[in-house]
């Protein structure tokens, strides 16, 4: 093994690259629980940064949606209309899924989550002192984050009545924020900023425990003892 190299001062500034690196002290590695800080602190940033402009945006709207009745925010987020649409007389459905697709074209709207469909039986029914049949009901409900149409058809007659709502654009951020209407890349895009904020909690509590036995046992009994409370409240 080849021994450091002594330089004098005159030697040192005539030296190689090479020749300094031999001739200085050897540094000190790093541990790996500082090392493993270190890229827990890199994570914690760029995740929190993610989040930031989303986490402002749901922050905002869950306020509203916890606050609206208690503080009566005087906040409109739906216009809702009703009205009857005559069916064409050479028009049958055979299917609920059909008159979706005709309802979508007709009134010129496209749903952007798919259709809520659903077709209840013909059953008896008690009116009173009279018993009589009901025809098959047909109910279709089309969403998008601007608004919706929900539909209901009784077979056999010639009208289908709709409720349209109209968002405001506080209603529009109130049904982003429930995943209301919207596509499969919205919700796996709202996945990861849940993701995210699961992600933030534990690097946080990782990170004020700087891994330190005493932090990290009291930070692993209070985490335990939540999710105990938690268990034995919703078993109740």
């Amino acid at each position: 093994m080849d021994r450091p190299v002594d330089l004098t001062v005159s030697e040192f500034a005539l030296a190689s690259p090479h020749e300094w690196k031999e001739a200085a002290p050897g540094r000190r590695k790093k541990s790996r629980r500082a090392i493993f800080l270190t890229w827990l602190r890199k994570i914690h940033l760029y995740v929190g940064l993610w989040g930031a402009v989303f986490g402002l945006l749901f922050g905002a709207t869950g306020i509203l949606l916890n606050h609206r009745a208690i503080m009566k925010i005087p906040v409109e987020k739906t216009v809702q209309k009703t009205v009857q649409l005559a069916l064409p007389s050479a028009t049958s459905f055979s299917t609920p899924a059909e008159m979706s697709v005709w309802l979508q074209q007709e009134l010129q709207f496209k749903a952007v989550a798919p259709p809520i469909i659903k077709s209840q039986p013909p059953q008896k029914v008690i009116w009173g002192d009279i018993e009589t049949m009901q025809p098959a009901r047909w109910t279709i409900g089309l969403h998008r984050p601007g608004g919706a149409i929900n539909a209901e058809y009784f077979v056999g007659n010639r009208f289908v009545k709709l409720d349209k709502l109209d968002a405001t654009p506080i209603g529009t951020l109130t049904r982003l924020h429930m995943s209301t209407g919207v596509n499969a890349f919205w919700i796996l895009l709202t996945d990861t900023i849940a993701g995210s904020l699961i992600l933030l909690s534990i690097t946080g509590l990782l990170l004020w425990t700087q891994l330190h036995t005493v932090r990290t046992a009291a930070v692993l009994t209070s985490v335990g003892a939540l999710c105990a409370g938690i268990w034995f409240a919703w078993s109740i």
